[in-house]
């Protein structure tokens, strides 16, 4: 089931999936966590949150009309290769439609291209590192 959630509810797993558990959970909090306009959600399994993702208004470049940035898109290992992401983005985006976005982009680690380019996605931009994390592109999906 997919809900929206509270950022303290998704802190966890961003810790555990994508810092590999290396930093306290207030140090997983975006700057842009708590804006306006910005929306968590979660995929549970029963009482369990499986996938997470967050979605901030934020331009990107020189695309025109309401853009999203997706941050922070994260599975726990046990729940991986189910569609949880899939269906996660999937709502994200029929919701985004809903809220008259245009685009979503989001800054893409390098092993997650293949989930994202089976999503729509196309990267738009030259491989670049992100210190400590390592290779990233940056993707686009065009929503209407």
């Amino acid at each position: 089931m997919i809900k929206f959630i509270a950022v303290d509810e998704l802190l966890a797993i961003r810790n555990e999936v994508l810092r590999e558990g290396k930093l306290t959970p207030d140090e997983c909090i975006f700057p842009s966590d708590s804006l306006p306009g910005v929306f968590h959600l979660g995929f549970y399994v029963g009482d369990e949150l499986a996938s997470i993702a967050s979605f901030h208004p934020q331009s990107y470049g020189e695309f025109t009309g309401t853009g999203y940035q997706l941050r922070g898109m994260a599975t726990v290992e046990a729940y991986r290769g189910k569609g949880f992401g899939n269906q996660l983005l999937n709502f994200a985006i029929v919701y985004l439609r809903g809220q008259k976005a245009n685009y979503l982009w989001c800054n893409a680690r390098k092993k997650a291209i293949p989930f994202y380019m089976n999503m729509g996605f196309e990267a738009i931009s030259a491989e670049f590192d992100v210190p400590g994390i390592g290779p990233h592109y940056v993707l686009y999906v065009k929503i209407q």
